[in-house]
This record gives structure tokens, sequence and C-alpha cells, in this order.
């Protein structure tokens, strides 16, 4: 008798998965696909079984700052309603590129769920190369999930101010070259955290032909060196409210490198803070 049963997802699904991988486990116990796009998009077509996350349950704002991470309570009670366990093992996507999944995946990297991948490409990728979709809405039964925050993923203003000109630490701000020179002004005050490295955070995907999946490894790791973001540093990712820096972060991650975090609070706390140095 042949044995059918598919692999633990775990053991099949590495941190970068593309449609024909995630579609054969699609229906495999302990594999949990998450939709972080807008609504009206899941609406329209989604990953079958795949469970919705409004983007904005998993950040927190005091304005003027926005983006923050949110409590261990609040993160806690989300990941419950997604019936999510420590075992499962997370695919998140969305429809514009990764950053709202990355988002999620490395609030999950905060709370301690190592176990998770990205969608190469979200549902435009699948979409395009012929993935089954549904507009049935997924849900699941709810769990108790157990949150602790774990700040190794996490840079906060504090963290940040206490390593400006650390040589062995690399800022880097993954806005536009408008906003990080100071062209684009979306806080109080303009420019950039001093001596940050910038990297535009769609520099990371292909051209829209491809469908917004990820360049190759060569490739972004020959980027990312030239321009001084060494695997070597610790790295320190921000943007406007760690929504596209989280993204960022993620590939840092896939590259293999070992000492990564992400400033939720970024330019909207930075920027509006009279007390912080900025070029």
């Amino acid at each position: 008798m042949v044995d059918t049963a598919k692999p633990a997802p775990g053991d099949a699904l590495p941190l970068l998965v593309d449609r024909g991988a995630l579609q054969v486990m699609l229906g495999t116990p302990g594999l949990v696909v998450v939709d972080v796009g807008r609504a009206e998009t899941y609406a329209q077509a989604h990953v079958p079984g795949a469970v919705h996350l409004d983007y904005g349950q998993i950040v927190a704002t005091q304005p003027p700052a926005m983006g923050l991470l949110p409590s261990a309570e609040q993160l806690g009670a989300v990941l419950s309603r997604l019936g999510l366990q420590q075992t499962d093992h997370v695919v998140a996507y969305d429809d514009e590129g990764g950053g709202r999944a990355a988002r999620f995946l490395w609030t999950l990297d905060v709370v301690g769920h190592s176990r998770s991948s990205l969608l190469d490409g979200g549902i435009q990728a699948w979409l395009e190369e012929g993935g089954p979709v549904t507009r049935t809405p997924a849900s699941r039964i709810a769990t108790s999930y157990p949150t602790t925050l774990h700040g190794e993923p996490v840079a906060d203003k504090r963290y940040v101010l206490e390593h400006l000109g650390d040589a062995t630490i690399a800022i880097v701000d993954t806005r536009t070259h408008a906003e990080y020179a100071g062209a684009t002004k979306r806080a109080e005050r303009i420019g950039h955290i001093p001596g940050a490295i910038n990297f535009d955070w769609v520099n990371a995907m292909t051209d829209p032909p491809r469908n917004l999946r990820l360049r190759s490894k060569s490739e972004l790791s020959a980027t990312l060196v030239e321009l001084g973001i060494t695997p070597d540093k610790e790295v320190i990712a921000y943007c406007q409210t760690h929504h596209r820096s989280a993204h960022t972060y993620w590939v840092l991650k896939y590259l293999g490198y070992p000492r990564i975090r992400g400033y939720p609070g970024s330019w909207s706390e930075w920027g509006n803070d009279a007390g912080t140095p900025i070029e």
C-alpha cells in the first residue's frame, strides 16, 4: 500500500514558498494560510482555506506614532481568533507585494512563533500562475494562544538612540529616496536617522512581469553588501510605520542574516520627536 499522506508543513516548506509548493500542501493538518490583504481582495478571490487577517489588528497607534507593536494580550487575542497553535506552520501573503504579510511574520517572530513562510509574489503571482481560488471565507476554531513578547526582533527608539554611530550596526531606511532625502514630508521633520543607509524596499522585488516575486538570493545579497549592509553587522530596518521595513527585515532573514531587528515606530515616531537627531 502506498503512503499518500502529506508531509508535515514544517518539513516541506522553506521560508519563501512559491505557488506550486504551497498548492500541493493545501489542506495539510498543521498548515495555516493567512491572507493579510485588503478585505475586498479577499472577498473576490483568495487561496482556498486561507483565513483573513485585518492588518489593523496587528499594529498599535499612539498618534503621531503609528505602526507600533501591540501588547502581548492584544496579539494573543488575534492569534487565538486565527485558531493558531504553537506547532502550526503559517504561510502569509497579501495583495501588495508582501509588506503586510511580512509585518505579520515579523510579529510572529516577536511572539516566538518560528514556523512560518512568505508566499512569493502574494495573490498576484498565485492568480497569474493559475493557482486555485475561492470566494468562500474560511474560518478556524479559536484557540488560546499563549503570547510572550521577545525583544530580539525589536529595536525601539531607545535602542536606536543607544546604537547611533555603532560600527557593528547597520541602520537601513527602506523608504523612497525622496523620503530619505527629505524631499517628501510625512512627519513634522524631514530627513533620516543619522548614518542610515537607504534601501527602498521595492528594490527587493522583480519587475511586475514576474508578479512581484523576490529577486534571486545572489542578486539581493550583492545589492545589500554593496550598500554596506553585510551579514556581520546587526541590521535595524525602519520606514514610516514598519510596514515596508518589515518586508526588508524578512528579506534579510531569508538571506540568512543572523542579527536583524525592526523599528516599529519608525519615522512616524522618530520624525515627530523633537528630541531625536536627524540628517
